[in-house]
């Protein structure tokens, strides 16, 4: 494509190195002139002080003499044990530290499944070069047994570019699903119907393993609820991706990693939760021998969500009052499904490998409604009346197949790989409606049915490329090809006919094609105590939009050039402070697109706009983190700015019928700043808390409109660990009332606590956990105006809850696989909808 450039700058970042410690023992280094092996791969952010002299040595495993690859080799410092260099072994086991300033230092050579080897006492006096020989690093004696793995891995971990919750420490989480997880998350707010927001944002991507998945096209917050909560390890924000990340999601990206491991033999776990708001189960499936590794795993859950409503509405013309419209309604949101996923991996010889991995979804929701609703004049005269009966059905079902190949090179750090996804998500909904007036005289009775599809097709390339210097560039090509479509139609019933008879001018069918071709490249490097991390991606995007009914068709292309610009510095060897620019697109999905009007609600009507462009942000963001033991703490401040927002609108006409879709009219301006720190004030007490402070400008000289305010949500996490294998954690969040273009959306919270119990030594567990156990019901109040309508919304969501669960591993394993790093695809570049229509 001649539009299509690559552009690059010169950039580099630096990251952080946390090592582990173990009792003094080892051997004194000494100085040799053996020939130097392999480079091995480097571990970023370390902070060796420079120097001329080099420390080389090799790792082998005591009981078979073969080399240990992949080990970490960490350089510490010999006064604070602060890690200041460190590298991986390569494929023979050689590694080498270099450019090592004089001082005295510690090494600590660590991999799983090995006990860790420490160097006590290694002292740098001069220039040359320090060879180890050989390192002998003997296998944990548990290996060969029935085991559990833990750590006293930290709840919330603050990286350079990230922030990471392990969601598998949070007992809390039992029983649960990825909407519950999300709430627990730093910078991440979930409000009562599911929607996600970053910093304030709801223009997020939302990542699988690193992966898109079409099943976030329709509803996100639908499909957050399908993923069970004990089938995720951790969860990753990136608030400034880099240029080889799609540009799309202007306020960053949400990665959910799920559980699965790489070590050798069989091994899995089931779990189960019994609750009065939702029920889960399921079973993961390892098995890996040698070079193969295969994982299946399945399960199903089931949620019922009960709540209520009322609306008193203003219809407004010139200012005067023309009639009041007052709504009740009574509803429960009930169902579920079930998922399948399998995978494998193979390594064709140590630098070729390939994998492959497919995932099934089904599930189904229905949302049954009993709606009261009354129109009156001005002067008391009833103009309408009608209780509906709405019963609206909603079927999901979703396939993504990925498949990838890695080519390693002699060269430690080189790769280059092609990487594969096809993915298609067919939701469903449909809506049968029952009215009665007044005296129960019977009304409409009414079908809206509505199919859509949204089918998807990748293909990526990526090549890293190290130099000696410790610089790397990267660069790549990728291209996405989505095809859209939404078939609907309205229908009433008959009496004469005794059948229902199809509206044409309430069907249409709408067809939406687009086309993302794109290429990046970075380079990073270090300049004395900075980081520097710059590129540049370009997106070409093609569009081509049909209704078919209505034979109108529309087409458009256009070019985005994507900066990125990252630099760090490390004050001090716990302390660093890093900043970043960068530039995303958001582009709208099927929820946003789709102009299928819902009639559910004939006074309150809903659709897509097909006619949407993307959104274009500029995201700049300072930061400062600082670790100290067991304690850390985080601080950003940062800027968004969105010229051609993306706005939910509503408008009443004379009828007093009220529409809302969405509009690009809106300029979007937030400052704000996020807190996060946690500590652990005794060795078995955690606690972290987050708190997001920041201020919104909404501006529209097209709805001659705009609103600004402060907002703000905290959590607090905080977990104690008992003798006996008990322990007990708690979790409570709150989010203030957030700004829209026409009014305000009310504040929400939620608060959990639990107990767990470990068994069989550690291979099983119970939990008992308590959702809002102290409130009855959660209220939202939320105010709406503009100059056509004057708004009050009151809803009650009852999520008082309690669940208990159970969670069991099985299996023999053993520690030496030698797994090699996965490529994945990140399609990052959809807004996806924030609940179903």
């Amino acid at each position: 494509m001649k539009n299509l450039i690559l552009v690059f700058f010169i950039g580099g970042s630096s990251f952080m190195l946390q090592a582990q410690g173990a009792p003094a023992g080892g051997v004194q280094g000494r100085p040799s002139s053996q020939d130097q092996p392999k480079p091995a791969a480097e571990i970023p952010g370390t902070t060796a002080s420079k120097g001329n002299t080099r420390i080389k040595g090799s790792v082998t495993d005591s009981t078979n003499g073969q080399p240990v690859q992949f080990a970490t080799v960490a350089l510490l410092s010999k006064e604070d044990n602060k890690p200041v260099d460190g590298v991986l072994s390569n494929e023979k086991g050689d590694f080498i530290l270099g450019r090592i300033g004089a001082g005295e230092y510690r090494i600590s050579i660590t991999f799983i499944g090995y006990q860790a080897h420490i160097i006590s006492s290694v002292k740098v006096e001069h220039k040359g070069e320090i060879n180890l020989g050989k390192i002998v690093m003997r296998p944990d004696i548990t290996q060969l047994q029935e085991i559990t793995v833990t750590g006293e891995q930290s709840l919330v971990e603050d990286k350079v570019d990230r922030i990471v919750y392990n969601a598998e420490k949070d007992i809390t989480n039992a029983g649960g699903n990825a909407s519950d997880v999300l709430k627990k998350v730093p910078m991440l707010s979930v409000d009562i119907d599911g929607n996600v927001q970053l910093r304030g944002s709801s223009s997020v991507r939302v990542l699988i393993n690193g992966k898109p998945s079409t099943i976030m096209s329709a509803s996100v917050a639908d499909a957050l609820r399908q993923i069970p909560a004990d089938i995720i390890k951790n969860v990753e924000v990136i608030t400034s991706p880099s240029a080889k990340y799609d540009a799309e999601g202007t306020a960053g990206i949400i990665n959910i990693i799920t559980k699965k491991n790489n070590l050798q033999g069989v091994s899995g776990s089931v779990y189960t939760s019994v609750g009065n708001r939702t029920d889960n189960g399921g079973i993961n499936l390892n098995f890996r021998r040698k070079k193969f590794g295969i994982n299946v795993s399945g399960g199903g859950n089931y949620s019922n969500n009960p709540g209520d409503a009322i609306t008193e509405r203003s219809n407004l013309f010139d200012n005067q009052v023309l009639a009041q419209l007052n709504q009740s309604s009574k509803f429960r949101n009930e169902g579920g499904g079930g998922y399948g996923q399998t995978g494998f991996d193979y390594d064709l010889n140590d630098k070729n490998a390939i994998n492959s991995s497919l995932r099934i979804n089904q599930f189904r929701f229905n949302n049954s409604n009993q709606l009261n609703s009354s129109l009156t004049g001005t002067d008391g005269t009833l103009i309408q009346f009608y209780d509906r009966s709405i019963n609206n059905k909603n079927h999901w079902s979703n396939l993504d197949w990925n498949m990838g190949y890695t080519r390693t090179f002699r060269q430690t750090g080189r790769e280059l790989s092609f990487l594969g996804q096809v993915g298609v998500n067919r939701p469903q909904n449909n809506s049968f409606i029952n009215q009665t007036g007044i005296g129960e005289q019977p009304g409409p009775r009414e079908q809206n049915w509505n199919q859509s599809q949204n089918a998807e097709a990748t293909l990526q390339t990526d090549y890293v490329h190290p130099f000696k210097n410790k610089n790397t560039f990267e660069a790549g090509g990728k291209a996405i090809l989505r095809r859209v479509g939404s078939d609907f139609q309205f229908s009433a019933f008959d009496p004469e006919l005794n059948e229902f008879i199809a509206n044409p001018r309430r069907t249409n069918s709408f067809s939406y094609d687009q086309d993302v071709v794109s290429g990046y490249a970075t380079y990073s490097f270090n300049w004395k105590k900075f980081g520097f991390k710059l590129g540049s991606r370009y997106e070409q995007t093609h569009i081509k939009a049909d209704f078919q009914s209505t034979e109108t068709a529309f087409s458009q292309a256009y070019g985005n050039l994507i900066p990125s610009a990252t630099l760090s510095r490390d004050l001090t060897k716990s302390q660093k402070m890093r900043m970043g620019y960068t530039q995303r697109i958001q582009r709208p999905q099927i929820y946003y697109l789709n102009p299928f009007v819902n009639y559910s609600d004939t006074l309150n009507l809903f659709s897509g706009n097909p006619n949407l462009d993307p959104e274009l942000s500029h995201l700049f963001e300072l930061g400062y983190s600082a670790f100290a033991k067991s304690n850390s703490i985080n601080a950003s401040l940062y800027w968004r700015q969105t010229d051609n927002a993306i706005e939910s609108v509503r408008s009443v006409d004379e009828l007093g019928v009220s529409r809302t879709t969405f509009l690009n009219i809106a300029s979007n301006r937030t400052v704000g700043l996020s807190l996060f720190g946690s500590a652990q004030p005794t060795t078995r007490w955690r606690v972290s808390g987050n708190v997001n402070l920041y201020y919104t400008m909404l501006t529209s000289p097209a709805l001659n409109a705009s609103n600004s305010n402060w907002m703000y949500n905290f959590n607090v996490n905080s977990s104690y660990t008992f003798p006996g294998g008990f322990s007990a954690q708690c979790f409570g969040f709150f989010n203030s009332p957030r700004v829209q273009l026409q009014g305000r959306f009310g504040g929400f919270y939620n608060y959990n606590l639990a107990v767990k119990k470990e068994l069989f030594r550690k291979k099983g567990n119970v939990s008992l956990g308590l959702d809002n156990p102290f409130t009855r019901a959660v209220r939202m109040e939320s105010f709406f105006q503009s100059q056509t309508f004057v708004s009050h919304d009151v809803r009650n969501m009852y999520r008082r809850g309690v669940r208990v669960s159970y969670n069991h591993q099985f299996g023999k394993m053993d520690f030496n696989a030698k797994p090699r790093r996965r490529k994945s695809i990140s399609n990052d570049d959809a807004k996806g909808g924030d609940s179903g229509q």
